[in-house]
């Protein structure tokens, strides 16, 4: 069965984006864009709310055309063209390059998805990995940790009335001081961790 993966960049202080939806305190150099293409390149698609797909479809189709673009970043640009996306969304009417637009987060429709062949399901938005999270739907969370206090902006994670336990399956370092931190959702007793 394939995996949900939610992939997501954080700051040290637990933010996921900052005032107006800032990210340039990315810090996304050639090392970590390489990592990225390397683990996005095998999913089967990426799960995006609107607003990550927008941001992504707004950049993503001409970026290698770009000649400010570093290899890492062309070679992405093939990447998000190439994969199946998903885009969860309640107002967005139709959306290109191989997406196709779904109204609601149905736990039955997703499981029915990670039943289908090919690879794991890269899932992306903060808002949209919550509906996930409520749902217990997530295998697994690949946390990158930026080594900056950005103040104030959108929480990576909002307050919940449930606790969602998690096993540690990698950490990383990169050589930008990003930090990966991979969990696993706990498994229940007897259960081994891949």
């Amino acid at each position: 069965m394939r995996k949900i993966i939610v992939a997501l960049q954080v700051s040290l202080d637990g933010y996921f984006e900052g005032p107006d939806r800032d990210i340039g305190w990315h810090m996304v150099d050639e090392e970590l864009h390489g990592h990225f293409n390397d683990q996005l390149r095998t999913m089967g698609a990426f799960l995006d709310g609107r607003v990550t797909y927008q941001m992504m479809a707004d950049f993503w189709p001409t970026a290698d055309q770009d000649p400010d673009s570093t290899p890492a970043m062309a070679e992405f640009a093939g990447i998000w063209r190439r994969m199946p996306k998903i885009v969860y969304s309640t107002t967005l009417e139709r959306a290109g390059w191989n997406t196709t637009v779904v109204r609601d987060v149905v736990a039955d429709d997703v499981l029915a998805l990670k039943e289908q062949p090919g690879g794991d399901l890269a899932l992306g938005g903060a808002k949209l990995a919550d509906s996930f999270r409520k749902l217990g739907l997530i295998d697994e969370y690949w946390i990158y940790i930026h080594p900056v206090l950005i103040g104030n902006g959108t929480p990576l994670f909002k307050p919940s009335d449930s606790r969602t336990p998690l096993a540690l399956v990698e950490t990383r370092t990169f050589g930008n001081g990003v930090v990966l931190l991979r969990y696993a959702s706990s498994p229940k007793a007897g259960d081994r961790l891949p």
